[in-house]
């Protein structure tokens, strides 16, 4: 699926894009059973330059969710199904409605937990801090950048974070495949100031994703 992805975008001349492959079954069974069904695979490419466009350096704004994210004992929620988008849905666009960009969800039982499609890294006193992510995708960006502040000595602590902890951090910033990196200047009224460590991993994220493969597996190695 990656040489295929490669194809696609080679295909389209992209090299700045979002790549989304998407998997379903097929009508051969109607029911909730479909074991009899053949998998199929499309692959959309589309130029992508950042997800929140002019607003992006300047922070955006989160709301609070009132759907939340479900026990994983509900929903597969470590996978990236479209059957759990339909929250973040909800919720980004009840968000959008009161005047934000998008939405801090918490778990079903009141941590927090993500943005609508995005993860959420905050900092305290010099590391940076991010939910654990037990209810959640552990995006491949997340990972990617907690690797990124790593490299810089800078410490990463996965741990539960509680809504009343929001007011005491320094910086707040998403990570997602279609946020990248993005700035966080508010919380509900909580407001926060873009600082130097998103700044730093923004540029190291950049960075990185220009790179050629070789050199980033060059740099892995």
């Amino acid at each position: 699926m990656d040489d295929a992805c490669k194809q696609v975008l080679i295909a389209n001349n992209l090299t700045d894009a979002y790549v989304r492959p998407i998997a379903w079954r097929g009508t051969e069974q109607l029911a909730v059973s479909a074991q009899q069904t053949k998998i199929h695979l499309a692959i959309a490419t589309w130029p992508w330059p950042n997800l929140f466009g002019a607003d992006r350096m300047a922070g955006v704004r989160l709301g609070h969710a009132t759907w939340r994210r479900p026990h994983p004992q509900t929903a597969p929620t470590a996978s990236k199904a479209a059957g759990l988008y339909m929250i973040g849905t909800l919720s980004k666009h009840d968000a959008e409605a009161q005047g934000f960009n998008d939405a801090l969800m918490l778990s079903w039982d009141g941590r927090v937990t993500e943005a609508t499609g995005a993860n959420i890294f905050f900092a305290f006193d010099g590391k940076l801090h991010t939910p654990v992510p037990d209810c959640f995708l552990d995006g491949i960006t997340r990972r990617t950048v907690m690797a990124l502040a790593r490299a810089r000595q800078i410490e990463v602590v996965e741990r539960v974070i509680m809504p009343e902890e929001l007011a005491a951090a320094d910086e707040v910033f998403l990570a997602g495949t279609a946020a990248e990196v993005t700035p966080v200047r508010a919380i509900g009224e909580q407001v926060y100031a873009p600082g130097q460590m998103t700044a730093t991993l923004l540029g190291d994220y950049e960075a990185l994703v220009r790179m050629s493969p070789e050199e980033v597996a060059r740099r892995a190695a």
